[in-house]
């Protein structure tokens, strides 16, 4: 169980569309002291190593926050529901992005995307014995291009700064260091 310390005083949503919400409590920390958090609620999502022979599939979109293109491991969330069943919403991805269908989908872990603001996760799995199928990018992915890279070239493009998605590096990461890859 965990304890909190600090207590929630209010809450309002400031702001919300089908994607996220943005909510500020005003808190009352131990020492008696008030302030306010502002927090970003968006659900949690998956996102999908598919590496086979030495090789990683990768995507590449346009990310209109930082205006730039850039390869990420292909990942998502479905807005129109919660994630009820995050392997579900996993081969999904895979398949919508990349076209790929995983015959194993082993659970990597879960970690938070930025809890020093956000609420959101995501799940990692680690996705084997591919077969190449026909994408079927959503609206939002227009432009979406996907490759395949051998293992050392990521590496390469992490170490390079190349690859600037850090739930990328992170998800690559901890498959690594847990001997899954």
């Amino acid at each position: 169980m965990v304890m909190r310390e600090i207590t929630k005083l209010e809450s309002r949503v400031v702001y919300a569309n089908k994607w996220m919400s943005v909510r500020e409590d005003k808190v009352l920390r131990p020492s008696g002291a008030e302030g306010i958090f502002g927090v970003v609620d968006k659900p949690d999502f998956a996102v999908i190593l598919p590496v086979e022979q030495g090789h990683i599939h990768l995507v590449q979109q346009y990310r209109y926050a930082v205006e730039a293109r850039y390869w990420e491991l292909p990942q998502g969330s479905w807005e129109e529901s919660p994630i009820a069943d995050h392997l579900a919403l996993a081969a999904g991805e895979l398949k919508e992005e990349t076209g790929l269908v995983a015959a194993s989908m082993v659970y990597v872990g879960h970690q938070y995307l930025a809890y020093g603001y956000s609420s959101q996760g995501y799940h990692i799995y680690l996705a084997t014995q591919l077969t190449q199928g026909q994408t079927d990018l959503d609206t939002e992915e227009e432009g979406l291009i996907s490759r395949r890279f051998s293992l050392q070239e990521f590496e390469a493009m992490i170490i390079a700064g190349d690859i600037k998605d850090a739930t990328t590096v992170n998800a690559y990461g901890l498959a690594k260091i847990k001997g899954m890859l």
